[in-house]
């Protein structure tokens, strides 16, 4: 959204410090909006709050300090986790233009593992992982969503649900 519409993109620190900050906030902003609009259901994210941490640049001071949260605040956030291994894991692109997507194989791998050591840190975290069939990742991956949401719906009322898709 921010990259379609206008925001600029640059490898520079400070620029991916902005871009990274404005991204929580229309995130948590976005999620927060379809909990108060939506009160009671469950919620699936294509991404999530904590992966800014995975994009920000090794200067201080570190993303969460930047948005002034923690990473285990951010995980609490989200019910589940279902990550959704990159199809680069398998050396494997997406041929479908996305101009918001701009790594090479090797760059979306190395930010793939960044955010599977992020997002692993949940109690509930469910790794769906590369598969040479498209179909074959996305029916594990919905077999496992459909699992959880059975769950929460029995157990308690749901929040939000973090689903991250790969490249």
């Amino acid at each position: 959204m921010l990259f379609s519409g206008g925001f600029p993109r640059s490898n520079t620190a400070l620029a991916v410090h902005a871009v990274q900050r404005a991204i929580y906030h229309v995130q948590r902003n976005l999620e927060d909006a379809q909990s108060a609009l939506f009160p009671g259901r469950i919620h699936l994210c294509d991404r999530g709050t904590v992966d800014g941490a995975a994009y920000w640049r090794d200067e201080t001071p570190h993303f969460f300090d930047a948005v002034g949260t923690t990473l285990k605040t951010e995980l609490a956030r989200y019910d589940a986790v279902i990550f959704f291994e990159t199809a680069a894991a398998g050396g494997m692109g997406i041929v479908v233009g996305n101009p918001a997507r701009n790594e090479s194989i090797q760059e979306a791998v190395a930010l793939d593992r960044k955010l599977r050591a992020l997002w692993s840190k949940h109690p509930r975290f469910v790794l769906v992982p590369h598969n040479a069939s498209f179909f074959k990742k996305l029916s594990f991956g919905l077999a496992m969503i459909d699992g959880i949401v059975a769950e929460l719906t029995a157990g308690r009322p749901p929040s939000r649900c973090s689903t991250r898709r790969g490249k």
